[in-house]
């Protein structure tokens, strides 16, 4: 079986399951849920300063580093519910050389995550833009700036499955692997700026507000390059686990 088609049928996998459309009931929530806040939300002062500006409005929509957390439980969950039900067994058996079948999976699961990042930015521009008219204020952010922010949560999507698929295939483990995403996306890297604070500009949030547009603390390439890493690293761990361990 050719490389394409090992592709084509991880993405069939991946949307002919409820599991998308579940988290895209979780990307209109979110959306909804900026929208009202766009609405009903207000400064200490009672004003709603918070969206006066282009710079506020796409501080206040920038989505990267939700749709890199919301895409790493999307590819754990995947991954590693595969290996629960003992459904990747198929899989190696058409394709004995797991390096090919393992890194089908990643790039679908890469595709997968990117367009649910770039969903999720999409509906919340939409949500925000909606909602601006009743707070006095116009849409102020440029062409320039909606593009950046949709593709910055697009590829923070693709790497968040990316880096959940690779934790996913070393813990095997549902909700080990659910708990391995939480921990290493949004509890340690607090813990470990609070020990290095040289490590703030380097953690996922950080990151995301960077390629984002919103934030200015790193270059916009070094903060490329680290993102990348947060998802290339855990992949090589989890195709090196495949590799030297049995399926089941």
């Amino acid at each position: 079986m050719t490389w394409l088609r090992l592709v084509r049928g991880e993405i069939r996998k991946l949307t002919t399951t409820k599991l998308p459309w579940g988290f895209f009931a979780v990307l209109v929530l979110i959306a909804g849920i900026d929208a009202a806040v766009v609405m009903f939300g207000t400064d200490m002062d009672g004003s709603k300063a918070f969206v006066a500006t282009a710079a506020d409005q796409q501080s206040l929509m920038a989505f990267a580093f939700n749709a890199m957390l919301g895409t790493g439980l999307f590819g754990a969950i995947a991954v590693a519910r595969e290996y629960g039900h003992n459904t990747v067994v198929p899989t190696y058996l058409t394709s004995p050389r797991r390096t090919r079948a393992v890194l089908a999976q990643l790039t679908a699961v890469l595709l997968v995550g990117g367009i649910l990042g770039l969903v999720g930015q999409a509906l919340i521009i939409a949500g925000v833009a909606l909602a601006l008219p009743s707070t006095g204020y116009g849409f102020l952010v440029s062409i320039g700036g909606v593009t950046q922010i949709l593709a910055a949560s697009a590829l923070a999507g693709g790497v968040g499955a990316v880096l959940g698929a690779g934790l996913g295939a070393v813990i095997r483990n549902l909700g080990g692997a659910v708990t391995a995403v939480v921990l290493a996306m949004f509890m340690i890297p607090p813990l470990v700026v609070q020990l290095v604070s040289d490590a703030a500009s380097w953690i996922p949030p950080a990151l995301g507000a960077v390629i984002s547009g919103v934030s200015s603390d790193i270059n916009v390439w070094a903060a490329l390059t680290a993102l990348l890493a947060w998802g290339v690293v855990p992949a090589a761990a989890g195709l090196l686990a495949v590799q030297r361990r049995d399926v089941v």
